[in-house]
């Protein structure tokens, strides 16, 4: 890469975007309305890093004529190569999250968004963010959960989210799309196999009582499936929801928290994240501890955002409900090479909030 005192020169650059060059940064910006008079004169690769699925770049930006307020640095998100082929979807899903939901959503949930796309013949995309890395950080290194005002903070921020979404009237309309009963029982029918290996390949290390409740669960897929397909308090979820994809205001910066990490969204049960992000990565004294007060800070928020008709029972029956579906997640992580250190883990913290909260009994 050609560099003239550590500026890109973007005439070379094959793993940075057309996106990056000042004039169309500039353009970005002046849409975004951060950007009046003045124009990007140059840009510098900061930082950069992969994620499992992405690349990650933290640019520095330099501006020529008046660029008061603008931003001095921005995250750019594409593919990550190595991963490209095999998930020739990854990314659009958070693409489309940026581009189409952000601009009608309440300010201060989600990181800014100044250009996002998704190319349908090459797979390649794109996410141009608000850069937080100064403001926010996560709470703590994974796996170690928040502190109890940071789960405050955290799940009034999911709660809020939730509601800006919370039956809207475009869902499955112009805002994601439904899965019909065909879909459910497709999707149940390819989890039944992945399960039937997944057993196999644990041996006496699921238990005959564990196996019960898989074969239950199965059997009994379409009549618990008819939660979600009352289309009755839904909203977007983010299918990700552990406490890790949440930036938090660092010590002295009055700011607020923001979620990220957008690609599996999707009309679900908002209840859905809450069990994901409690039940199963908290162990049992930390869920023990603080799941009654949060699942009520949920609920409060929920209402002073203007939720209506959705009581504090039908939250409890809807979070043991989601808790018993969260049995199928470590089967899904197995069935995607995700290491063990990640899915045994969950698979062990969530039977033993199965067990807590007698989620069996809805299984009749």
């Amino acid at each position: 890469m050609a560099r003239d005192r550590g500026i890109v020169n973007f005439m070379t650059p094959p793993q940075l975007p057309d996106v990056v060059e000042p004039a169309r940064l500039t353009a970005a910006l002046r849409r975004g309305g951060v950007l009046d008079a003045g124009a990007v004169r140059e840009v510098k690769v900061l930082h950069q890093r992969d994620t499992v699925v992405s690349h990650i770049v933290r640019l520095g930006l330099r501006y020529v004529g008046e660029a008061a307020g603008a931003p001095q640095s921005l995250i750019l998100k594409t593919a990550n190569a190595a991963f490209a082929e095999k998930l020739a979807n990854g990314g659009r899903q958070e693409v489309a999250y940026y581009t189409e939901l952000t601009p009608s959503m309440p300010p201060g949930l989600v990181p800014r968004c100044f250009d996002g796309h998704f190319d349908e013949d090459s797979l390649t995309w794109h996410l141009l963010l608000e850069d937080l890395t100064d403001s926010h950080d996560i709470a703590a290194a994974w796996p170690l959960p928040p502190s109890r005002d940071q789960t405050i903070a955290i799940v009034t921020t999911l709660a809020r989210w939730h509601a800006a979404w919370w039956d809207h009237p475009s869902l499955g309309d112009t805002i994601g799309t439904w899965a019909s009963p065909e879909d459910s029982a497709e999707r149940m029918e390819m989890f039944a196999g992945h399960y039937d290996r997944f057993a196999d390949s644990l041996g006496d290390r699921l238990s005959e009582e564990r196996r019960t409740l898989y074969r239950r669960l199965i059997d009994q897929s379409d009549r618990l499936s008819q939660r979600y397909h009352s289309r009755r308090h839904l909203s977007i979820t983010h299918g990700d929801a552990h406490v890790w994809n949440f930036l938090l205001p660092r010590a002295g910066v009055a700011d607020t928290v923001r979620v990220f990490d957008f690609d599996l969204w999707s009309i679900n049960v908002p209840t859905h994240d809450l069990a994901y992000m409690m039940a199963m990565h908290w162990y049992p004294e930390r869920r023990q501890a603080l799941e009654r007060s949060l699942l009520n800070l949920y609920h409060e928020t929920l209402i002073q955002c203007g939720v209506s008709g959705y009581t504090r029972g039908a939250l409890d029956r809807d979070y043991r409900w989601a808790v018993l579906w969260q049995i199928t997640r470590p089967v899904w992580q197995w069935s995607i090479n995700i290491p063990p250190v990640i899915w045994w883990n969950n698979l062990e913290r969530i039977f033993a909030a199965v067990e807590d909260l007698g989620c069996e009994e809805l299984l009749g």
